[in-house]
């Protein structure tokens, strides 16, 4: 049996560590997202939290967890009679980044189901969580319709599946818990408002701290058993206390004042709906119980705030996560009740943080370490060259993009097979119905007619006598469903001395960021290259985190010569990996350029075979035009016709460009076909 690192011995997260905490007591808060680079102890906290959360008891034989004592009237296993059961340690269950929906919500045989009328119902990794912890790690890499149904199951309690017209409940209760890099994606903010909970993590900056980590972590890792031994006692007391402050919560008092802090702190940070309000209700709740009180005070309220309000402020992808502190306690200031205590005692009986964790010998938590979060990361070569070194390529300032505007979809041609997304016409799990097919692997979807159709001549044959259709595994049949997939849109941007007006430039950056913003709401994969001087640079490889992308965009330096070839065949490189890797996902290349090809001997030539590559491999393609001007040359517009693509003027993009767009796209491709 594996031993997991303790809860108490983890080093610095105590926001974290509070957040978990508080869910194990009240788990209808809603649950955690914790955010953060890697290597800050995330999954090593969560999968400790699991040997602190006191046993349950079940119905023996049970798979869907039933308490004795008030057995789920509707269980599929049921029904029980109320009585004594057996006792087992709280279960944590991981659901897997790759996991289908069967295996998350429990998969129904619909063979049985039509031919014998039997609810024949395969539990899932939601009946295996209830009355525990469901542990996603990298949330933000999951299907949306997945989390979508996560989390569904956890605001309701119970999960449903329905299969043609056949439906099974259970009883799906269970602390959540998500992890998730920044720097692989964000979440949708529908999304992120459904976790209760948000927490930032980072690695300290402390070196005595840092040393403790390492320390306690090889200690752990020579001789766990030994180790985990020696936080026993922690571990119990911080155990005894999650008991204590459970049955201490129904006792708590939530006041009047304390609800008018609530709303009047949700009001002035502009949260949308009222799920916040709740859940800053629940969380203070919590904290008083936690510190052993009965009275939700301003402290609490506060400490609510912090942890249920700054994710619900992130609009979009381009907006950092996080709450103005002075304005919170203001806020808190002003809507503060008569009777309530102005300084109170942060330090007083039970306290309202969670035990640290930190041995005697450990060195002090500096204030703030474990909730700040470093800037996002760039290139070193783009931060030299942004600060204009002297060069033969006449190197400029990198300029401020030009404000976002809502663009008009691009998407690609043809029908694809690629990840769920918003952007292409794909063949997916999900999406209206336009066939059937024989299943390839387990029956996700079943065409009922056509399985119907298929079993009906085989009837008599069979020896049918009664009601129910004898039905064979040959004839099911699978529905063939139309959704929308996410693409990979790859940038390749013009960065020499031809675009560096810097009224120009920051008009271009303006709509590269536009179009940003509509690949992260269409759940796509995006990279950026960027061509100046004598060569091309991947300024970000292909990821789904748009605001990397942003922040790469907006250092961007420009000046030189226009490499328009390197700039293509680098772009022709990074797709052949891409490709490699993921053979299903289309791309979507997008050229910003003014099309002057110099540099190097006959450098039109050389753009023009570069881009032939592209159009031989049937790559859907968009050039962004930035010429300017009374005198255009309309070599943007050669360009396209060479990559096989369509043109569009910077112009037009700003001002309900892309309305022509998929057309142009589809008319270049009918008429190459």
């Amino acid at each position: 049996m594996s031993t997991h690192f303790p809860f108490t011995a983890v080093v610095g997260q105590q926001d974290l560590q509070l957040a978990l905490l508080l869910n194990s007591v009240a788990p209808n808060i809603g649950g955690v997202l914790v955010r953060g680079e890697k290597g800050t102890a995330k999954s090593t906290a969560v999968r400790a939290l699991s040997a602190l959360l006191p046993g349950v008891d079940v119905v023996s034989g049970c798979r869907f967890s039933c308490a004795p004592a008030s057995p789920d009237p509707a269980c599929p296993d049921g029904p029980h009679e109320a009585g004594t059961g057996v006792s087992r340690d709280a279960r944590m269950v991981e659901l897997p980044v790759g996991a289908s929906e069967d295996r998350l919500v429990g998969a129904l045989d619909i063979e049985r189901a039509l031919a014998e009328g039997v609810k024949a119902f395969e539990p899932g990794l939601l009946a295996d969580a209830h009355r525990g912890i469901l542990y996603v790690d990298e949330v933000n890499l999951l299907h949306d319709h997945l989390v979508d149904l996560l989390l569904d199951a956890a605001a309701m309690g119970a999960s449903y599946v329905e299969r043609e017209g056949v439906s099974v409940r259970h009883a799906a209760r269970f602390l959540l818990v998500g992890t998730m890099n920044p720097e692989e994606g964000e979440l949708r903010p529908q999304l992120l408002d459904r976790f209760g909970l948000t927490v930032e993590v980072a690695a300290s900056r402390e070196t005595d701290q840092r040393v403790e980590v390492v320390r306690r972590r090889l200690a752990y890792d020579d001789d766990p058993a030994a180790f985990a031994a020696g936080w026993a006692d922690e571990e119990d007391a911080l155990r005894a206390r999650i008991v204590a402050a459970r049955a201490l919560l129904p006792e708590v008092r939530l006041g009047d004042a304390a609800l008018r802090q609530i709303a009047a702190t949700c009001a002035a940070f502009e949260v949308d709906g009222m799920r916040a309000d709740i859940v800053m209700a629940r969380t203070a709740t919590a904290l008083a119980a936690w510190a052993g009180r009965t009275d939700v005070l301003a402290e609490d309220v506060r400490q609510a705030a912090l942890l249920a309000l700054p994710h619900r402020r992130r609009r979009n992808p381009f907006d950092a996560p996080g709450l103005d502190e002075d304005k919170l306690d203001d806020t808190l200031e002003q809507n503060r009740g008569e009777d309530e205590d102005p300084d109170p005692d942060p330090d007083g009986p039970g306290g309202g943080r969670p035990p640290r964790g930190d041995g005697p010998d450990t060195p002090p938590q500096p204030e703030g370490e474990a909730g700040d979060t470093p800037a996002p990361s760039v290139p070193e070569q783009g931060q030299e060259q942004g600060q204009g070194q002297s060069s033969g390529d006449g190197e400029q300032q990198p300029v401020r993009a030009g404000e976002p505007f809502r663009t008009k979809m691009l998407s690609v041609p043809g029908l694809g097979e690629g990840a769920a997304g918003r952007r292409s016409r794909a063949r997916t799990e999900h999406g209206r119905t336009t066939g059937a097919r024989r299943p390839q692997g387990a029956l996700t979807k079943l065409h009922l007619a056509a399985t119907v159709q298929a079993a009906a001549p085989h009837q008599r044959a069979r020896g049918r006598s009664g009601r129910g259709l004898v039905v064979r595994r040959d004839d099911l049949r699978q529905a063939a469903r139309e959704g929308r997939e996410g693409n990979l849109v790859l940038f390749v941007v013009d960065a020499s001395g031809s675009m560096a007006a810097r009224q120009r430039m920051a008009a271009v950056k303006g709509a590269v960021l536009s179009l940003l913003l509509d690949a992260y709401q269409r759940r796509d994969k995006v990279g950026l290259i960027t061509f100046r001087g004598k060569d091309a640079e991947v300024a970000l490889p292909p990821t789904s985190s748009v605001d990397a992308a942003a922040a790469r965009l907006e250092l961007l330096p420009t000046g030189g010569r226009t490499p328009v070839a390197a700039g293509l065949l680098k772009a022709h490189e990074v797709l052949r990996v891409e490709r490699l890797r993921d053979p299903s996902r289309r791309p979507l290349l997008v050229v910003v350029t003014d099309g002057r090809a110099t540099g190097g001997p006959d450098p039109v030539a050389l753009a023009t075979r570069a881009a032939r590559l592209h159009e031989a491999e049937g790559i859907a393609s968009v050039v962004v035009d930035c010429e300017s001007g009374p005198v255009r040359l309309g070599l943007a517009g050669s360009l396209a016709h060479d990559l096989g693509g369509s043109a569009v003027t910077l112009d037009e993009l700003r001002a309900d460009s892309i309305a022509g767009l998929v057309k142009d796209v589809q008319e270049t491709n009918r008429r190459a076909a």
